[in-house]
């Protein structure tokens, strides 16, 4: 299917496909005409691409999984195994932000909130 096929069944721009063959994480092949020509089975790829931004994993994480992703059925251990490595990312990001709004907390109202703390100046 060419490439404005694909983005009305996908559900987003031409602009955006070129964008992820160009880092990989979808396959057109060119046609004497110049056309790309990408096959079927792209369109429930790229509603799987959108659902796992949607659940936090980056482009390159999912070009990083991408083989494994593809080829997994939907109730594989791999995908628990992902998510779970997600979950303690964003858990190790939530302790560094509740950190750094705890500093940022302790700042308010001191005069002069980028001098440090606990230090002469």
């Amino acid at each position: 299917m060419r490439i404005g096929e694909l983005a009305a069944q996908a559900g987003m721009s031409r602009d955006t496909i070129r964008f992820y063959e160009k880092v990989g994480l979808v396959t057109g092949r060119r046609l004497a005409n110049g056309y790309r020509d990408f096959p079927p089975e792209a369109v429930p790829w790229l509603h799987y691409v959108r659902t796992a931004q949607t659940l936090g994993f980056s482009l390159a994480e999912i070009a990083r999984h991408g083989e494994e992703l593809r080829e997994a059925p939907d109730s594989a251990q791999a995908l628990s195994v992902l998510f779970e490595q997600k979950i303690q990312v964003i858990d190790a990001r939530m302790a560094e932000l509740a950190t750094l709004r705890a500093e940022l907390a302790t700042r308010v109202d001191t005069g002069c909130p980028l001098r440090a703390i606990g230090r002469p100046s």
